[in-house]
C-alpha cells in the first residue's frame, strides 16, 4: 500500500473522501488499519478543499487498486528527453474538435493547472517589476487549446535570471517576444498565474526544457498542428492522426508502454473483472455499451420533458424518439412518450408504450399509473361505441394494475350494472315469446315458410327460363329450315328451266 500517495490524496480531497473510504473499504483490513493510523495525523494537518463527489466515490471504490504499487510492473521513466524523430502521434488538444464554451475551458484549465507545468506566451507589457505574458499554449504537462482564452500571466523580475551582457534582466526582453516559462504559482479564485524563468520552478519531468525566449520553430508540435487544424475545418481528427509520422511507427506501442511503465503481459485496469480470468458479464463490451446507451438516452428524455413542460410538444416527441433510437427499450422514454401520446388523444399508441414499458420494468410506478388512467379513458370511448364487454375488460385490467383507483372502480360498477340490466331485459323478452306461439304462428315457423316460398320462386323461375330458351331455339331453327327450303326451290326452278 502506497501510504504517501494515499495521504496526499486525502489531504487534497478532504474529510468527505476519508469518510467514503471508511465505508467502501470495510472488508479490507489493510485499509482499515491504515485509515485508523492516518486519522489523527490528517486531522492535525487539516484537510484541503472538497472535490467532485463522483471522483471521490470512484477513488474510494477503486482504492485497493489505485493505491497498490503492484499494478505498475515497470519503473516509469521520467525526465528522459524525447528522441528527435516523433516516436508517437502528437495531436492537437481534443477540445479543438469539440464544442466547448470558453468559460468552461477556462475554469477547467485553472482547476487542472499545476505548479511545475510549462507554458509559452507572448510578452504584452514590460514594467519595472517584471513583464506580462499573454499565454499562447502549454509546452509541458497539460495539453490544452488556450490561445483564445485571453489568459495573462506575470513573470516577476526576481524570477528572471540575469544575463552576462545585460545588467538589467528586463532589458533582454522586448514586446511580442515568445517566452517559455514554468508555472510558479496559481491563484484559482482570483484566476492569476505567476511564472518563473528559473529551472527550479519546473517539475522533474520537464527539467530538460530550456526557459526564456524561443523562436516560432521551437513552439510545441501540438500547437503548430492546432493552428493548421483551426485554419482548415475539413481537416478532421482522423486525418491529422493518419498524417502524423509517429502514428506509423511500428514500435509505438512498445515505446508508450515503456514510457508509462506498464507491462504488456499484465496490463493494469480499474475494472475488477479484468484483474482475473473470470470476467463478469458487466465487464464485457455489450453490457458497457448498453449502460452508455441508457445514460445517453436519459439525457434525451430529460430534454424532452423540459420541452413538454414549456408546451413544445413536437420537440419533446423528437427527443423521445431519439432516446428510443439509442436505447430501444428505455423505460423512461417509453413512459414519457406514452404520456405525450395520451395528452394528444392517441390513446392506443399510449397504451402500447405503457405496456412495453411494463414488460421491461414490471414495477415501474409511473408506467402502472399512466396505463391505468389510459385504459379507463379507452374504456369510456368504447362505451360510447356500445362495446360494453370490451370496455369492461379494460376496466378490470386497470384495476389489476391499481386496485385502489376510484375512477376505474366507478366505471366498472357502472358498466356491470348496465350489462346486467341488458341481460335481464333480454331474458324477460325471451320469456314472453312462447306465450305468443300459442295464439298464432311462431317466428321460427314464419321463417321456414318464407324460405320455402323463396325456394319455390327460384325453382319456378328456372323452369320459365328453360322453356323460354327452348322456345327461342325452336323459332330460330324453323326459320333456318324455311330459308333453306325456299332457296332449294329457287335453284331447282332456275336450273330446271334452262336444262329441260
Amino acid at each position: 500500500m502506497d501510504r504517501d500517495l494515499l495521504r496526499h490524496c486525502l489531504l487534497y480531497h478532504g474529510p468527505s473522501l476519508f469518510n467514503t473510504l471508511k465505508c467502501e473499504q470495510t472488508e479490507n483490513p489493510d485499509f482499515q488499519e491504515l485509515l485508523s493510523e492516518l486519522d489523527k495525523a490528517l486531522h492535525e494537518s487539516g484537510f484541503g478543499e472538497p472535490n467532485n463527489p463522483l471522483v471521490e466515490q470512484f477513488i474510494a471504490r477503486k482504492a485497493d487498486i489505485l493505491f497498490s504499487p503492484a499494478w505498475k510492473t515497470a519503473k516509469v521513466k521520467e525526465g528522459d528527453e524525447e528522441p528527435e524523430e516523433e516516436p508517437y502521434a502528437v495531436m492537437p488538444p481534443l477540445e479543438l474538435f469539440m464544442e466547448v464554451s470558453q468559460e468552461e475551458r477556462r475554469s477547467i484549465l485553472y482547476r487542472d493547472l499545476e505548479k511545475g507545468d510549462v507554458v509559452v506566451g507572448r510578452i504584452s507589457n514590460i514594467r519595472d517589476y517584471g513583464f506580462f505574458l499573454k499565454v499562447v499554449c502549454m509546452a509541458g504537462g497539460l495539453k490544452r487549446d488556450i490561445e483564445d482564452l485571453e489568459l495573462s500571466a506575470l513573470c516577476h523580475i526576481s524570477e528572471i535570471p540575469s544575463h552576462r551582457s545585460h545588467d538589467d534582466p528586463l532589458s533582454y526582453f522586448q514586446i511580442n517576444d515568445l517566452v517559455r516559462a514554468g508555472v510558479k504559482d496559481i491563484d484559482r479564485y482570483e484566476e492569476k498565474i505567476t511564472l518563473s524563468l528559473r529551472p527550479a520552478s519546473l517539475s522533474h519531468s520537464w527539467k530538460h526544457l530550456k526557459l526564456g525566449v524561443i523562436t516560432r520553430e521551437e513552439l510545441p508540435v501540438q500547437y503548430s498542428r492546432s493552428i493548421s487544424a483551426a485554419s482548415n475545418t475539413a481537416e478532421t481528427y482522423e486525418c491529422i492522426l493518419g498524417g502524423c509520422h509517429g502514428y506509423h511507427n511500428p514500435c509505438v506501442v512498445d515505446y508508450l508502454l515503456d514510457k508509462l511503465g506498464v507491462s504488456d503481459t499484465q496490463p493494469p485496469s480499474m475494472m475488477r473483472g479484468l484483474q482475473s480470468k473470470l470476467f463478469k458479464e458487466e465487464d464485457f463490451a455489450a453490457a458497457i455499451r448498453k449502460k452508455q446507451s441508457t445514460s445517453w438516452a436519459l439525457k434525451c428524455v430529460r430534454a424532452g420533458v423540459d420541452h413538454f413542460k414549456h408546451g413544445r410538444h413536437v420537440e419533446a416527441m423528437n427527443e423521445y424518439n431519439k432516446a428510443l433510437e439509442i436505447d430501444t427499450n428505455n423505460v423512461e422514454a417509453l413512459v414519457a412518450r406514452g404520456a405525450l401520446y395520451a395528452n394528444k388523444g392517441s390513446i392506443m399508441k399510449a397504451i402500447t408504450d405503457f405496456e412495453l414499458a411494463l414488460e421491461n420494468s414490471p414495477d415501474h410506478r409511473n408506467a402502472k399509473k399512466y396505463l391505468c388512467q389510459t385504459l379507463v379513458e379507452r374504456g369510456k370511448q368504447l362505451e360510447g361505441q356500445e362495446k360494453l364487454v370490451t370496455a369492461e375488460g379494460l376496466y378490470r385490467r386497470a384495476l389489476s394494475l391499481d386496485d385502489s383507483n376510484p375512477e376505474a372502480k366507478e366505471a366498472l360498477n357502472k358498466i356491470t350494472d348496465t350489462i346486467q340490466k341488458s341481460i335481464r331485459l333480454r331474458e324477460e323478452a325471451l320469456a314472453k315469446e312462447p306465450v305468443k306461439a300459442k295464439s298464432g304462428e311462431t317466428s321460427a315457423e314464419k321463417l321456414r315458410k318464407i324460405l320455402k316460398e323463396e325456394k319455390r320462386f327460384i325453382f319456378l323461375s328456372e323452369l320459365e327460363y328453360q322453356s323460354m330458351y327452348q322456345g327461342w331455339c325452336n323459332y330460330y331453327c324453323n326459320r333456318i329450315i324455311d330459308h333453306y327450303t325456299e332457296q332449294k326451290y329457287k335453284c331447282n326452278t332456275f336450273f330446271g328451266s334452262h336444262f329441260s
